[in-house]
């Protein structure tokens, strides 16, 4: 089977700078996968290799089984994009962004009308959908795109920073519009800085497979797998140490000290043994400390 998504050896240079260093890996159809990292990590420019705007220096895209520079037409119609910017019109009605787009994809009616129709009502916009977009809450905006990039039907759905700025009920709701949206088979490529949403959407559910997460930094895949996985290979158990105040001036990064374990059994043997114990916790372990420990937690 064609992978959703391919990426194979991917260079991207600016002023001979590597931004983005030797990247492969896959996402197969009807997969949630999670692209993750910090600032500068690479991410964005990624996404934008993917969705055709920029073109690679080196290697092989594929998206929907197209190749992103020599088929871009064709990638193009295979997915759908929502931006971590507002992207909609916003003199506009709701409708009438629905309908612009439409056309842009050259949807003839009656097909268009009832598409349209379809998917403001999925993402509960029904009976917005004379309402000017400026109108629109940032919740609703967000749902207006998802709403938009679904419109054509695409294969695959890119999510960038879907989340950022919205209150945490809208937040919740348009997770839930992702976990469905994927339960019906939509192959889903997320970035986001949000480590609980990224557990809740790349968790297993129901009888849908758990998704995967992809660390990068410097331009590199440092670390692959679902959350599960991740935590079997770094530890499942952590030890937090509160530094002293000679340790803390001498490592002004941090004040604590993160010690992972196997288990959150072996965790706690190590905190009994300890004759000294002030200032030690335990706890599992999650993406948020992974995520930390690989990619370093001293702040640029």
């Amino acid at each position: 089977m064609t992978a959703a998504v391919l990426l194979e050896n991917i260079y991207k240079f600016y002023n001979n700078i590597p931004v983005v260093n030797g990247l492969s890996f896959t996402i197969e159809a009807g997969e949630i996968f999670a692209l993750l990292g910090p600032n500068g990590a690479g991410k964005s420019t990624t996404i934008r290799m993917l969705t055709t705007l920029t073109k690679p220096s080196q290697g092989r895209i594929e998206v929907g089984g197209y190749d992103v520079v020599s088929q871009a037409i064709l990638a193009k119609q295979s997915i759908g994009v929502v931006l971590q910017q507002t992207s909609v019109d916003t003199d506009l009605t709701v409708w009438e962004n629905m309908e612009l787009h439409g056309r842009l994809h050259h949807i003839i009616n009656p097909q268009r009308q009832q598409l349209i129709r379809q998917w403001l009502e999925y993402v509960e916009l029904a009976d917005r959908r004379d309402d000017l977009v400026k109108t629109l809450s940032g919740g609703m905006k967000r749902r207006l795109q998802i709403a938009r990039a679904l419109l054509h039907q695409p294969q695959i759905l890119f999510l960038d920073e879907p989340t950022v700025g919205l209150d945490p009920q809208t937040r919740r709701r348009l997770w839930e519009i992702i976990r469905d949206l994927n339960k019906q088979g939509m192959t889903i490529l997320l970035t986001t800085h949000y480590m609980d949403e990224v557990e809740f959407l790349c968790d297993a559910f129901g009888s849908t497979q758990p998704g995967r997460i992809g660390i990068m930094d410097s331009g590199k895949l440092i670390s692959l797998g679902t959350l599960k996985q991740l935590r079997s290979i770094h530890g499942e158990g952590l030890v937090m140490k509160q530094l002293d105040v000679t340790e803390a001036l001498s490592d002004s990064a941090r004040s604590w000290e993160y010690l992972f374990f196997p288990s959150l059994e072996e965790a706690n043997n190590y905190l009994n043994e300890q004759p000294d114990k002030t200032g030690m916790m335990v706890r599992p372990s999650n993406l948020e400390d992974i995520f930390v420990e690989l990619t370093g937690r001293q702040l640029d």
